[in-house]
């Protein structure tokens, strides 16, 4: 049973960020960091936002993270929002959190990825996946038979993720 309605927003921002070789949440594209895009889509959504720099467990990927959010959460429902995707427009998230159930991913060509959200009942789930170390989001998102908002094709540039500089290059370049 959920704690209540309300929604939440988390940005996950603790990886290691090694193929960018440096912390992408600080990078500077156009007037904001990676983080404050990220924080400006939680603003743009109404939701309270929280930044998760820091796992309970380090090293164990989105998971970790995941699990850490879900003990911490304070509502209903965790949106897990990446701190990498500056082009996420309020629009798509609004329609994946308008799907009524405990879990929810944003899904293009079959493989699920952020956006998504979980109720905290699902961190059960979450410490098991762990405690077995199958930290796959496919594996997980299957196991706890999330449901999917299939992006169109028109959206997929919004779920661009940066992970390299030639990433925050082209970035750059779209910016102008």
């Amino acid at each position: 049973m959920r704690k209540n309605n309300r929604i939440e927003a988390v940005i996950l921002a603790g990886g290691q960020s090694r193929r960018m070789g440096g912390n992408k949440a600080q990078l500077r594209l156009g007037r904001r960091t990676l983080l404050g895009h990220a924080r400006a889509l939680g603003a743009a959504l109404g939701l309270p936002c929280r930044v998760g720099a820091k796992d309970r467990q380090p090293g164990l990927g989105p998971l970790g993270g995941i699990e850490t959010a879900l003990r911490r959460a304070r509502a209903g429902r965790v949106l897990f929002l990446g701190c990498d995707m500056p082009f996420l427009q309020p629009d798509l998230v609004e329609r994946l959190l308008a799907i009524d159930a405990p879990a929810a991913f944003a899904s293009v060509r079959a493989r699920v990825g952020f956006p998504f959200f979980l109720a905290p009942e699902i961190l059960p789930i979450v410490e098991a996946r762990l405690e077995a170390g199958d930290l796959s989001l496919q594996d997980f998102s299957r196991k706890i038979r999330a449901r999917r908002l299939r992006v169109p094709r028109a959206d997929w540039p919004q779920l661009e993720n940066l992970n390299t500089p030639a990433d925050l290059a082209a970035a750059r370049a779209r910016l102008h």
